[in-house]
């Protein structure tokens, strides 16, 4: 018989503790509106400077004593909080929080305040800093991940309201980033908050990636079976620069986040739950 270790206690703004079964309990932290009973929104900001609140300033801090497991488990799904965050770097689609959690307890003990430049994340170990870039506009923020989310399907990162508004997706609820974590011990680069800080390519493409496959047989089947379920825009095709070689099947590319859950439902109801969505 194993014995079930709980690794110490996370607290969430949220402040209501989710079902877990071992690894640390962890209460629903930065859950989007759409996710979360409820309703949660942006503050009256009629008599705040957004363009005025700074972006986070990278230093050198010790772990967390809260937040911080091994790995935790919400909604059957479990979490390994990374030991390091030095070099992560990943897209996909972002999601903020705002005047319901406003106040409230993070995962790392702290309260949140949504007009600080703030996020949560599933497995960053807390405190981690990062660049959020919005890949359809260029827009950056410097932010300090203090909280554990976001638990909605497809979604990489909880912003503050401050810092959503910054990358100009508070209206649209969702964006398309980037986030590369900051290492605190490195010269830091010269970033003007808010603003372009790359030179703007083509518009980034969404996909529901089914797998990567080293087989080309086993990943035809695989893209057979979704076609069979009436799943269009199924993509075939090799991974660039993979040795030894890979097939990545995917859907897509898709036209939006909107889309991309649409289609990240049906791939889950053909047998396919682990499928991520990929930005390229």
């Amino acid at each position: 018989m194993v014995a079930v270790v709980i690794f110490g206690a996370l607290a969430g703004c949220a402040g209501k503790p989710a079902s877990t079964t071992g690894g640390a309990t962890l209460p629903r932290t930065g859950i989007p509106s759409h996710s979360w009973p409820g309703t949660d929104g942006p503050p009256d900001v009629s008599s705040v400077d957004l363009a005025a609140i700074p972006d986070a300033t990278p230093r050198v801090e010790p772990l967390a004593a809260r937040g911080n497991p091994p790995f935790y488990q919400v909604d059957g799904q479990r979490y390994f909080v990374m030991q390091s965050a030095n070099g992560h770097v990943e897209r996909g689609i972002a999601s903020w929080y705002g005047t319901k959690f406003h106040g409230r307890m993070t995962s790392s003990g702290e309260p949140y305040d949504m007009f600080a430049m703030t996020a949560a994340h599933r497995t960053l170990p807390l405190p981690a800093y990062a660049e959020v870039r919005n890949l359809e506009n260029d827009r950056s923020v410097v932010v300090r991940i203090n909280d554990r989310g976001p638990f909605a399907h497809n979604r990489v990162i909880d912003l503050s309201y401050a810092a959503a508004a910054r990358l100009d997706i508070v209206g649209t609820g969702t964006g398309l980033v980037e986030v590369r974590v900051i290492d605190p011990s490195a010269p830091a680069a010269t970033t003007v908050a808010g603003e372009p800080n790359r030179t703007g390519g083509a518009s980034p493409r969404l996909f529901v990636q089914v797998g990567a496959f080293a087989s080309l047989p086993n990943a035809e089947r695989v893209a057979a079976l979704l076609r069979d379920a009436r799943i269009y825009n199924v993509e075939l095709s090799p991974v660039p620069e993979s040795e030894p070689p890979l097939w990545r099947v995917r859907v897509g590319p898709l036209p939006g986040v909107d889309e991309v859950d649409a289609a990240s439902v049906r791939v889950a109801e053909s047998g396919f739950p682990e499928a991520r969505v990929v930005i390229d």
